[in-house]
């Protein structure tokens, strides 16, 4: 019988590689938001919402919710208001 190998006893070259989370970094010399595309925002906010779905597993059903909280981190990151606190802002009541 064969006995496993744990991942830390494997030499570095062959240990799995672990992914790590970047946090987005809003260009300071341009201002932060306004120096993004709008492509360029949406790809940071997917990004950041799978990696919210990753984190619980991929089940099903909260995937509204991982959007939009990751949108809300992503326009944190990059300095400019959310979604939530700009129709605040500009609300009637």
């Amino acid at each position: 019988m064969k006995s496993r190998t744990h991942a830390s006893e494997l030499p570095t070259a062959k240990r799995p590689q672990r992914r790590t989370r970047a946090t987005p970094a809003a260009p300071a010399a341009t201002g932060g938001r306004a120096a993004l595309s709008p492509e360029q925002r949406r790809s940071m906010i997917a990004q950041a919402a799978y990696f919210r779905a990753e984190q619980r597993g991929f089940a099903s059903g909260a995937e509204l919710q991982d959007w939009l909280a990751a949108e809300a981190e992503i326009d944190r990151a990059l300095g400019g208001p959310t979604l939530l606190e700009h129709q605040l802002a500009h609300s009637d009541t």
